[in-house]
């Protein structure tokens, strides 16, 4: 990277499992950038979980609106009830769309387009290895020999 951060070097790091190892001939830079992509998913990931969250809260809050509405009704408020419940409860949260279709949208033409790609990436420049980065950094960062920095389960 061309920020100032300090490069390692290529020495192989030897209490790596095979699966996280680095494939030979791969330099540094590539470690970095398939890591960046991986980290960039993990957002991707953080963001559909949010995403997912709002479907659940907006779809609990639509129907509580309708709970609502059936109180306002008991109580006496049919005319509120009615005006809330005809414009707010089934209501599109975009146009023409309630969350579920959101998500599957969302799923259809990012999510799985992104991950395909990852996937894609580390299969031609990783040998599909997973975490290669993290890996390395955990071995530069445990204390080798003390207990809890074990390199392996």
């Amino acid at each position: 990277m061309g920020d100032g951060v300090r490069k390692r070097d290529n020495a192989r790091y030897p209490t790596l499992d095979a699966i996280h190892a680095r494939p030979d001939g791969v330099d540094d830079d590539t470690v970095e950038a398939v890591g960046s992509l991986s980290e960039a998913l993990e957002y991707v990931e953080r963001a559909r979980g949010h995403l997912y969250a709002f479907h659940q809260l907006m779809g609990h809050a639509d129907l509580l609106l309708g709970d609502t509405c059936d109180r306002l009704r008991e109580a006496g408020h049919e005319t509120i009830a009615d005006r809330l419940e005809e414009d707010m409860v089934g209501r599109n949260i975009v146009q023409g769309r309630w969350t579920f279709q959101v998500v599957e949208e969302f799923d259809d033409t990012y999510w799985s387009r992104f991950r395909d790609h990852e996937r894609r990436v580390r299969e031609e420049l990783m040998g599909g290895r997973r975490h290669v980065f993290e890996a390395e950094m955990k071995e530069r960062r445990r204390t080798h020999g003390r207990p809890g920095h074990e390199a392996t389960p």
